[in-house]
């Protein structure tokens, strides 16, 4: 079966357009991580700090995609930002349970909390 590209769709929410959202469709696995990581990099590279990864439509992530997830937490959180997960699928909740990335990345139920942590 063939896996689906990674398409990515990115949006600017809250005053000033300073919250990213990227919202996907597919899976994030060893040949499309890179797609996301690029994504990521480049609204860092715009000074762009507070950033929601919409995962409604990602119905799969491995380890590689985690990684691109986790590795600009440090940055975005230097710069008073953060990211963090919005509408993850059951599957990708499941992993995100398990490999204990709750600790280090935080999640909501739904793009409008994920919105209000940032505008609180």
């Amino acid at each position: 079966m063939q896996m689906p590209e990674l398409e990515l769709n990115v949006s600017y929410e809250g005053k000033g357009g300073e919250i990213v959202v990227i919202s996907g469709t597919g899976y994030v696995d060893s040949s499309t991580y890179g797609r996301l990581e690029e994504e990521l990099r480049a609204q860092v590279a715009l000074k762009k700090y507070k950033l929601i990864v919409d995962l409604k439509k990602i119905s799969y992530i491995n380890s590689a995609g985690w990684g691109a997830l986790l590795r600009e937490i440090k940055e975005l959180r230097d710069h008073k930002g953060d990211l963090v997960l919005a509408n993850m699928t059951p599957e990708v909740y499941d992993i995100y349970e398990k490999m204990e990335f709750s600790s280090l990345i935080k999640s909501f139920p739904n793009l409008k909390a994920a919105l209000s942590y940032f505008t609180k």
